[in-house]
């Protein structure tokens, strides 16, 4: 990069499990509350503004370039470009990257970034047999027709096909995102009292950060409810009661029989939206703004789909080499807890020579990750993980903490479905 991508300022809404605060509220919906308050609460205008990117994955029917729908809702002109942008779980991180490459090729100066998701209106869908029912009804033209085209249904065409479980699936290697999980728990001899301990941590760093107030400085309220009648301030998955026993008592999901990848150890879904604004960091000082903090570089890699838990230590690696840094100068790490399996993994992996050096071309580790740095306020398993806005708010949440605890650098990274890795250094004055 030319230089550092100032992002000036950031909002999320609360990330609830999906079927309960926000379900009612669709994708385009929930951006554009985000947006709108956040340019309420901004020191730019909607005309200082050249460019909206969002993330968003699951792509609604209604709402085609669901990026152009968000501005337009949210309040910007219709002056005002906008795209979206799908790199599946980094998408909230590929509209920040994807911004940061026009502004320092020239093509604009501003933009706001983001993503946003509703996992609860991912729809079901019809079956191709019942689809092509459909068709043969619609093309007969006489009763008759009409009569033979009927006596062809079968009930168990009306078998719905789940979106989200579709989605969720890499069509390459077959398996879906919690059977990864599951690859990497045998590779790496990862037990179900390891990830079942890892969850409790996440749930309980989040609840202390909630009742820290850490999440304010964030957290956008939303209106919900048929009369608007509730306002929702907090992340709803983080669980004060939670407990190992209680984890324990969850059957595997993904692998029933051998498995250990259960739903109290891997992420719930969710709903969810953020949206940061950027330009250059000599922008900044020209317009005479503080920045929330700096986006520095930043590096994707792929790998295989059936492994891609592990993504973070493929695109750290690449990070560094290309960076000049090493693991020991980033003072925070925010890792996407998508699965417990997978960040154990993780650790396991940036520790270890022997796969550096089988997998990554180094002689070396990366080095290790420090667990008292790592995802310090809890992390998606707590949190939830909207897969189109994630990426935006590992960004914003290691933005805060550093300010926070008056620190400079911090690594956001995450795995990303069908086999690939982001990661960013972030920074603050």
């Amino acid at each position: 990069m030319k230089e550092r991508l100032a992002i000036i300022e950031g909002g999320r809404s609360p990330f609830c499990k999906a079927g309960s605060a926000l379900k009612t509220m669709q994708a385009d919906q929930l951006g554009a509350v985000v947006v709108r308050e956040l340019m309420a609460r901004s020191v730019l205008d909607y005309h200082d503004i050249d460019e909206v990117i969002m993330g968003n994955v699951a792509q609604p029917g209604h709402a085609a370039n669901i990026a152009r729908v968000i501005a337009l809702q949210g309040g910007f002109p219709t002056s005002t470009c906008a795209y979206t942008v799908n790199r599946n779980c980094a998408s909230g991180m590929e509209g920040m990257t994807t911004a940061a490459n026009k502004i320092f090729a020239g093509e604009i100066e501003t933009a706001l970034v983001g993503g946003s998701e509703s996992m609860s209106s991912i729809p079901l869908l019809y079956s191709p047999q019942m689809t092509q029912f459909f068709l043969r009804m619609m093309q007969a033209k006489t009763p008759v027709a009409k009569l033979k085209a009927l006596s062809q249904f079968r009930l168990p065409f009306l078998k719905p096909i789940i979106g989200i479980e579709l989605g969720l699936t890499d069509p390459v290697c077959g398996l879906n995102m919690g059977e990864t999980a599951e690859v990497l728990t045998r590779e790496f001899g990862i037990t179900r009292e390891q990830q079942d301990q890892f969850a409790l941590n996440s749930h309980q760093q989040a609840i202390k950060a909630q009742q820290a107030g850490k999440f304010e400085d964030e957290i956008i309220s939303i209106a919900v409810g048929p009369q608007y009648q509730h306002i929702q301030h907090l992340d709803n998955g983080p669980r004060e009661d939670q407990t190992l026993a209680s984890l324990a008592k969850l059957r595997p999901y993904f692998d029933r029989l051998a498995g250990s990848v259960t739903v109290g150890n891997a992420c719930p879904i969710t709903d969810g939206a953020v949206a940061l604004t950027v330009m250059s960091e000599s922008k900044a000082k020209e317009m005479g703004l503080t920045p929330l903090g700096y986006l520095t570089d930043y590096s994707y890699a792929g790998l295989e789909g059936s492994r891609m838990g592990l993504g973070p230590v493929y695109a750290t690696a690449k990070l560094l080499q290309k960076s000049g840094l090493a693991i020991s100068d980033f003072d925070l790490v925010e890792l996407n807890e998508a699965f417990a399996a997978q960040v154990i993994a993780n650790q396991y992996a940036f520790a270890s020579k022997s796969f550096a050096q089988q997998y990554l071309q180094s002689s070396q580790a990366i080095g290790e990750l420090d667990p008292s740095k790592l995802n310090v306020n809890g992390g998606a398993i707590a949190l939830g993980h909207p897969v189109g806005a994630t990426g935006g708010r590992l960004i914003l949440t290691l933005l805060h903490e550093l300010r926070r605890q008056g620190l400079q650098r911090g690594l956001a990274t995450l795995c990303i479905g069908g086999g690939q890795g982001a990661a960013l250094v972030l920074e603050v004055e």
